[in-house]
């Protein structure tokens, strides 16, 4: 197998080749590293060997039988049919195949199972939308979810390295060489990810809705407000929920206990977002009754944006390609 990582320099780049170097992949014969024209001839250490960056044409010639692409929607669109027309399957780390009916959305823990060997590019969820997926998934299974309401604390890691550069510029009193974001994010928070839409919504909340009934093949009603704030670690998500079955506390919390990847905190205890920073589960907490409302619960969801968020959950759907 070979293997190429186009955008290896960004964010998820970087934390792709962490994990597959924490996971000792003896199927992996070959890593080819891929970027921008601008970072052609950087060199990244992989296993304690150095490698050249080289352009998607070079690696195009290596004949990569798999390609994990986390470069953005305008790149995906570009070269993922020309890796197809070598053979190589892609997984796309970008929003530019989420809503295509044809291309299948994956969480592994979830719904991996549909994956099949017909499939040329599978979609990797948003960040915000795969562990609020990994939270909810078995309560739609077992008890049906009739409304959500999520709001999300986004890390400038789920913008990338100029929101990082930015960020740090600005708690330096600096100016930072490229605005990211328009407003302030030092000691602020700014309630808008991504553009705005027609309808006033950002794309960011738009993802979180639409995404979450594709992958749950469902029509749960669902409103979100996304919120970027100046941290470093984990992406934070306040859920609440309305079911339709009759649930108590003490059954919702045995149900998530049975998701393969998520890690109840119970009682008093929860996780914040820098205890996550670096790890691969999702972590939900102060699970507690809406007594607002009959049959409504609430919890807080967190995990690492550069990890399940996006490089975790692409390797999982790597592994399942290689072990099916």
């Amino acid at each position: 197998m070979i293997l190429t990582i186009l955008g290896a320099t960004g964010l998820v780049g970087k934390e792709i080749i962490k994990i597959l170097e924490e996971k000792k992949n003896k199927t992996i014969k070959k890593v080819i590293f891929v970027a921008t024209e601008k970072s052609k001839g950087k060199k990244i250490t992989y296993k304690n060997k150095t490698y050249k960056v080289v352009s998607v044409d070079q690696a195009l010639k290596q004949n990569p039988t798999h390609a994990l692409f986390s470069a953005g929607a305008q790149a995906s669109k570009k070269y993922a049919k020309k890796f197809n027309k070598i053979g190589a399957i892609v997984i796309d780390n970008s929003s530019a195949f989420r809503m295509d009916k044809n291309i299948k959305l994956i969480v592994p823990e979830i719904n991996g199972k549909i994956i099949s060997k017909k499939d040329k590019i599978i979609s990797n969820p948003n960040c915000s939308t795969i562990q609020l997926i990994m939270a909810i998934a078995i309560i739609q299974k077992k008890v049906g979810i009739k409304r959500m309401v999520v709001s999300t604390y986004q890390s400038v890691l789920g913008t990338g390295l100029k929101a990082v550069e930015q960020l740090k510029k600005e708690e330096k009193k600096e100016e930072p060489k490229e605005k990211v974001y328009k407003n302030k994010i030092h000691r602020n928070v700014i309630p808008k990810c991504d553009d705005f839409c027609e309808n006033d919504y950002t794309k960011e909340e738009e993802k979180i809705i639409k995404e979450t009934n594709k992958i749950l093949n469902s029509n749960i009603k669902i409103t979100a407000t996304a919120v970027r704030v100046p941290t470093l670690g984990g992406h934070g998500e306040s859920v609440n929920i309305e079911l339709k079955k009759k649930t108590t506390k003490k059954q919702l919390i045995q149900l998530l206990k049975k998701q393969n990847g998520v890690i109840v905190e119970q009682g008093k205890n929860y996780k914040t977002p820098t205890e996550v920073r670096g790890k691969n589960e999702v972590f939900v907490s102060r699970i507690r009754e809406d007594f607002s409302q009959k049959n409504t619960f609430n919890m807080w969801v967190v995990a690492d944006p550069l990890r399940k968020g996006a490089a975790t959950n692409a390797i999982q759907i790597l592994d399942y390609l290689i072990n099916n």
